[in-house]
């Protein structure tokens, strides 16, 4: 088996229902198995900020697929929930991109892993943070590191993880 860490994302819509039902057609497939889920956050959009504020998280799976074969599953997912991709980081009703895939390192046209801007990004490095093994991320990430971020304040927790406490908060 495989380890994969998964962000998912939404701003249109019932955005988070479409977390929700993107996470059961995961668990739907026998290839897949969650392990973790993060806390739902609410982001500020990154990029083209002309559009709603997002939710998002990250999930931890355990897949028999190879890389390319998971990036054609989510996509799918994506697809099945009424993704388009019209402008580059704008509005969508769902965004599955894989972050990290065992300690591999991949670049080609399809797929490139670890996900070359998560380390920029306060709303996707705090969720994995909270859910990740300290192994598990290939370069190191502590509270300092996440602080010079300069989308970290737009990063609030919406909905903690049932029953658990959040690690990392950053509100502003």
């Amino acid at each position: 088996m495989n380890t994969s860490y998964i962000a998912l994302g939404s701003n249109q819509g019932d955005r988070a229902e479409l977390l929700y039902r993107a996470i059961r057609k995961l668990e739907e497939d026998k290839e897949v198995d969650i392990e973790r889920t993060s806390s739902i956050y609410e982001t500020d959009p990154v990029g083209y900020t002309d559009q709603e504020k997002f939710l998002n998280m990250v999930i931890k799976v355990n897949t028999s697929y190879a890389p390319l074969e998971l990036l054609k599953v989510l996509q799918e997912i994506e697809h099945f929930f009424g993704r388009e991709r019209k402008i580059r980081w704008g509005p969508r009703t769902l965004d599955l991109d894989i972050l990290l895939y065992n300690q591999e390192n991949i670049e080609n046209e399809e797929l490139i892993i670890p996900h070359p801007r998560m380390w920029e990004r306060a709303f996707v490095l705090v969720p994995l943070i909270e859910i990740a093994d300290r192994a598990a991320i290939p370069k190191i990430i502590d509270e300092e590191a996440l602080l010079e971020l300069q989308d970290r304040e737009g990063v609030q927790v919406w909905k903690p993880k049932n029953g658990e406490d959040v690690s990392v908060r950053f509100e502003s």
